[in-house]
């Protein structure tokens, strides 16, 4: 359904059904993790939808491409499994700090596998938004939203510079519907226009990352450094990682978290040459080879971005700051608020044939709320001690020197804690505030 365009009367592209007058139950902006997930929910119940991409697949895009059991688990529930059995899967976690090593396998849940896969964000973003096509949802790529289209103070649509495929000048064109989700990324320039903005009491990151050509290209765990230096020897706080790809490659990158006062003043490109520098030889990184240069972004975590939705529309995935702040993982997080803008937006639908009303849209926060607010609560606590290079150092130093404490701390920080373990995340939040207030 992507692109074969006739030409309406004024020499302008225009996919079949997207003509003067057409009204779509929901424009979707953004066709990454977050937005091809919810328009593939949302075409799967009926609805129509549109969603707009503006680049072309397959595309780059700047991520560590570990797909963790939370994203496991969205992507099966998407019908992708057999799919995901073609990339390279992996077991659990390595973890290196302070000359010490802990392999820690995924824990048993009753709703996520045991195993997660390396999935580059070129090949994951395609395989998810053709998902959505096939459920009937109408994909347009190289189309860019530029900005809402607002009448009466709702957003009734959006403007599109979108490229004509047979080779002619761009067009801009006005795209309509009875609700839109804004899942343009990090940088969201629709959501900017809308009123949100990043609530700078809560964390941000900061990641850089490249790909090297590794002979452990293929081993069965992914490994994160909690003990991540710069040139002079400073840990940081922050973490590096090598994820394995399967294909000859590894993901090579490190993060730095805005809870730590100099965070502005770190090179990320030279802390990303330290890392290398000063990884295990034996993944035989360097310089030599890479694949190409490295690229980076900033995480807003914590649903540090609001407010996520307004008369007509949402915010999802990472525009909407939903990355977990304890380990940096932001698809996991872009499927699931996906999915949770369908189900509001599908609920909202079926109350009647017009714009959705403004009032159901507030369940979409309610779900959000329910689902990562207190555990985001206690995420923006620690990472604010940890933030204190002192206290990162005696609290990542003592928690390697016990496997089941670590065990314990890859469940909470992985968000995988079972069902019969979330009574102690209140008491964990008290604890954590409690050390945040009391150390200087």
């Amino acid at each position: 359904m992507t692109d074969p365009d006739p030409l309406d009367g004024s020499g302008t592209a225009v996919a079949p059904g997207t003509g003067p007058g057409t009204v779509h139950d929901v424009v979707v902006i953004g066709a990454g993790p977050s937005g091809s997930a919810c328009a593939y929910w949302l075409a799967e119940a009926g609805w129509d939808v549109l969603l707009l991409e503006k680049k072309r697949f397959p595309r780059e895009k700047t991520c560590g491409d570990g797909l963790t059991p939370r994203s496991v688990r969205q992507l099966t529930d998407m019908g992708l499994a057999s799919t995901l059995e073609g990339h390279h899967r992996f077991d659990g976690l390595r973890s290196l700090a302070f000359g010490r090593t802990l392999e820690l396998a995924w824990p048993e849940h009753p709703g996520f596998p045991r195993h997660g896969y390396v999935v580059t964000r070129h090949d994951l973003d395609q395989l998810v938004s053709e998902r959505a096509e096939k459920a009937g949802a109408l994909l347009w790529e190289e189309s860019e939203a530029t900005a809402p289209v607002v009448e009466a103070g709702r957003v009734v649509g959006a403007t599109v510079k979108r490229k004509d495929p047979g080779g002619g000048p761009a067009a801009t064109v006005e795209v309509r519907a009875r609700a839109v989700v804004v899942s343009d990324g990090s940088n969201s320039r629709i959501g900017r226009a809308l009123g949100a903005g990043r609530d700078k009491n809560l964390p941000q990151g900061m990641a850089i990352r490249a790909y090297y050509t590794s002979p452990r290209h293929d081993e069965p765990w992914i490994e994160s450094h909690l003990d991540v230096r710069d040139r002079e020897g400073n840990v940081l706080p922050g973490y590096g990682w090598i994820f394995p790809v399967g294909d000859g490659r590894v993901n090579v990158g490190v993060g730095l978290l805005s809870t730590f006062r100099h965070w502005k003043d770190v090179n990320t490109s030279q802390l990303m040459d330290a890392f290398v520098e000063w990884a295990p030889e034996s993944w035989d990184i360097s310089p030599a080879s890479a694949c190409g240069p490295a690229t980076g972004g900033r995480l807003p975590m914590s649903l540090s971005v609001g407010p996520r939705h307004g008369p007509g529309w949402l915010l999802t995935g990472d525009a909407a700051g939903a990355i977990n702040p304890f380990n940096g993982e932001g698809i996991a997080y872009a499927y699931e608020t996906g999915r949770m803008a369908a189900l509001t937006l599908s609920e909202a639908l079926s109350e009647g044939s017009g714009p959705v009303p403004t009032a159901a849209l507030a369940r979409y926060e309610d779900r959000l709320q329910a689902s990562y607010g207190l555990y985001y609560k206690v995420a923006a606590a620690f990472v604010a001690i940890i933030g204190r290079p002192r206290l990162m150092r005696l609290l990542v130093g003592t928690g390697m020197h016990s496997r089941s404490l670590m065990e314990w701390v890859l469940r909470i920080m992985s968000n995988t804690l079972r069902p019969d373990e979330l009574g102690p995340a209140e008491a964990a939040y008290r604890a954590v505030a409690a050390i945040a207030a009391l150390t200087p």
